[in-house]
């Protein structure tokens, strides 16, 4: 049915079309959808057009590539260095304000007509392209950041599962708007450079020997060529965005006993005289506390008293204003937020701290049903979310598990599951567990 509708769209514009040019009736000023057909097929024997055709493609493509590179390139590096995004800001301005009128007549009294389409689109594609890219690096969520960091992931973990996820409505929404921008700028840079081998230059004959239909079959070809290279665009990048890579985890010295479910346990996380404040009023004072392996212990004080901030300073997500913690110890948590990637599956969130496909599903399924390894996390309930978190935290090769309120949505029953998953795989570590109860 929606194959019908479009199908009876397009016969009502050529229909309009038609009736349009039997009003002006002037094959100089309008011709007929037929005329048109005609003068394409004429077209397309002969050599010199795909030879025209090809050369026009190739300057689009590598500069709409070039400009999606360096646009790529330059955000990565705006995002990692904010000196470098306040040098780019002027340019990018710019690019962004200037007419391409102005840039067409430059280029071409410093290169020539050669070049010029190449570079017209890629000083049209990268700015948004460079702006969409930033916009969405940073739109990426800060608590799966910190998450990461405590969990020690890999820069290719990190890139494709917190990082792409952010950046898919920017990006895409980026690559659509500069797709449309290239051709429509690149072919009117040919237009008026007039390159050899170029669609720009076979319009501008056309309109010289006043060849309408010649005009109106050119504009034929740029459209089809301006949907096929962005269906083709976007679906690469469509693919792109559905790939799920392996995850890989950090290696440490010690990951073959962790592995195979040892820690020795004279693993010790010490805290020296830690004072923290907010706002002038103290969450913590001068606390002092030395904290073993192979031990569990429980912070059970009021809600407000500083238990989530102390596990934070322990795994270095904030500083103490006095006092330290002298670990060296690689971390595992469960924060009070489930802090997951929700638009992946349990099975894959807990293979990434573990690396291992195999090893995820053998944890998950003592706490979580089959049928839920693989749905997207934003698909499941909270007591589930929470499973997922607690698993990912218990299954990272880490010397110190800090969990933060682990049971919240569970009922009575998954909790004494939960307590006897946490107990079996302890194993050697330190375990600290902040509850109200």
């Amino acid at each position: 049915m929606n194959n019908l509708r479009k199908i009876g769209i397009v016969l009502f514009w050529l229909l309009v079309w038609q009736l349009l040019a039997m009003l002006v009736d002037n094959p100089i000023l309008f011709v007929t959808p037929w005329q048109t057909v005609c003068a394409l097929v004429g077209l397309l024997t002969e050599a010199v057009f795909w030879r025209t055709v090809c050369m026009s493609l190739l300057r689009i493509t590598a500069g709409f590539v070039l400009g999606m590179l360096m646009g790529l390139l330059l955000a990565l590096l705006s995002k990692r260095y904010s000196l470098i995004e306040a040098l780019l800001a002027p340019i990018i301005t710019l690019c962004k304000t200037v007419p391409v009128a102005v840039f067409v007549v430059l280029l071409l009294i410093w290169w020539g007509s050669s070049v010029l389409a190449v570079a017209i689109c890629f000083l049209i594609v990268l700015p948004i392209i460079y702006i969409s890219t930033l916009e969405g690096l940073k739109s990426t969520d800060k608590k799966l950041l910190e998450m990461a960091k405590v969990f020690e992931f890999p820069k290719a973990t990190k890139f494709f599962y917190i990082y792409r996820p952010a950046l898919k409505s920017f990006l895409s929404s980026g690559l659509k708007q500069a797709l449309g921008m290239c051709w429509k700028s690149g072919v009117a840079a040919e237009v008026i450079g007039t390159p050899a081998f170029s669609i720009g230059e076979q319009l501008y004959l056309s309109k010289i020997h006043l060849n309408t239909s010649e005009v109106f079959a050119w504009a034929a070809v740029i459209i089809l060529l301006s949907v096929g290279f962005e269906r083709l665009v976007l679906w690469l990048t469509g693919e792109f965005w559905k790939w799920e890579p392996a995850c890989g985890r950090k290696v440490r010295k010690d990951t073959a006993k962790q592995v195979l479910g040892y820690c020795p346990r004279d693993v010790k996380l010490c805290v020296e005289n830690v004072s923290k404040s907010y706002d002038s009023q103290t969450v913590i004072r001068n606390l002092n506390a030395v904290y073993e392996g192979g031990e569990t212990y429980y912070l059970t004080t009021p809600s407000g008293s500083g238990k989530t901030t102390l596990l934070r300073i322990m795994c270095g997500l904030e500083m103490p204003d006095e006092g330290k913690v002298d670990s060296g110890l690689s971390y595992g948590m469960v924060f009070q937020e489930d802090r997951l990637c929700e638009d992946y599956s349990a099975l894959r969130n807990v293979e990434m701290v573990t690396g291992s496909n195999e090893r995820a599903r053998k944890a998950l399924e003592q706490l979580l049903n089959a049928d839920a390894l693989h749905k997207p996390c934003c698909q499941l309930s909270g007591g589930m979310k929470r499973r997922v978190a607690l698993v990912r935290a218990m299954e990272s090769e880490s010397d110190c598990v800090l969990l933060d309120e682990p049971f919240t949505g569970m009922d009575a029953d998954t909790r004494l599951r939960a307590e006897a998953y946490i107990k079996e795989r302890q194993r050697g570590r330190i375990l600290i567990v902040a509850t109200h109860i």
